[in-house]
């Protein structure tokens, strides 16, 4: 941290008058799972290391007006912890038990692996099937986007320097199918070179519904494959049906991305994995 200055605010309002005057020579720090690897790195040039873990603001897991609440600074192991979030945020939940080392798990947040704008962010499929938006706070006012929108692109931020995200609320959700599924070059400590979430329930006629699909780490940010969603929204399960919706996913893909070397073995892995996230509605 060499040339760093550090600054722990005390409350919310602390932090925001601090970024009101420092905010574009200031990173935030909350767990420093990638604040601290870029630092080393030498590719963060800011003056102000802002260390916003202690924030109480920025705490919690709890159900709030029919949403489910979760706070930026909340760490993956407390989403694997959490029975609200085992039973109305399954996916989410499952990317937390796939998300690196117990460690790692121990000390990253939730805001700062959506903040981070990687391609390969564990929690954001999981975040965008429950249509979750993220709550941010500047100096002058306080908004909320979808959590899709807080990446301009691959590793860049579309917040504005001086604002922060506070956390998310989702939609709850207790499907019949809620499930996350991601492939790396070995088992543990592995970013993901594919990972996606789906959330789907049946009706009494065995159709599915509220069928929700997203992608990540294959395209330049996460996002929801609308038609996918539709080619599977209202139909009964089937093994060729699943095989066309992981067809369709990676032509998406490609489409988004251009054609790439890896591509070779990642237009198979997201076929085979889309077929193996919806194959349990077989038995239904």
């Amino acid at each position: 941290m060499s040339g760093k200055q550090y600054y722990r605010p005390g409350n919310l309002e602390q932090c925001l008058d601090f970024l009101a005057e420092n905010g574009r020579e200031s990173v935030l720090l909350a767990g420093g799972t990638d604040v601290m690897v870029d630092m080393r790195a030498g590719e963060i040039d800011k003056s102000w290391i802002v260390d916003i873990s202690r924030l109480p603001e920025l705490w919690g897991i709890e159900l709030q007006n029919g949403k489910l609440w979760i706070g930026a600074a909340v760490t993956l192991t407390e989403l694997l912890n959490s029975k609200l979030l085992q039973e109305h945020g399954f996916a989410l939940h499952t990317a937390a038990l796939h998300f690196a080392a117990r460690q790692i798990r121990n000390v990253a947040t939730i805001g700062g692996n959506v903040a981070h704008c990687s391609p390969s962010a564990d929690t954001l499929p999981p975040l965008l099937v429950h249509e979750a938006e993220a709550l941010l706070a500047g100096p002058c006012a306080r908004r909320r986007i979808p959590v899709g929108e807080v990446a301009a692109g691959t590793y860049r931020s579309a917040l504005e320097p001086r604002e922060l995200i506070i956390g998310f609320e989702l939609r709850p959700r207790s499907p019949f199918l809620a499930d996350f599924q991601k492939i790396g070059r070995r088992r543990e400590l592995v970013i993901a070179r594919v990972n996606m979430a789906g959330l789907a329930d049946m009706d009494e006629d065995q159709r599915m519904t509220g069928v929700r699909f997203a992608l990540g780490s294959c395209t330049p940010v996460p996002r929801r494959f609308a038609d996918v969603e539709a080619l599977l929204e209202g139909s009964r399960p089937g093994r060729e049906l699943f095989w066309e919706a992981g067809r369709l996913a990676a032509e998406n893909m490609i489409r988004m991305s251009g054609r790439r070397p890896s591509f070779v073995y990642k237009e198979k892995a997201v076929q085979g994995l889309v077929y193996r996230m919806f194959s349990p509605l077989l038995e239904a």
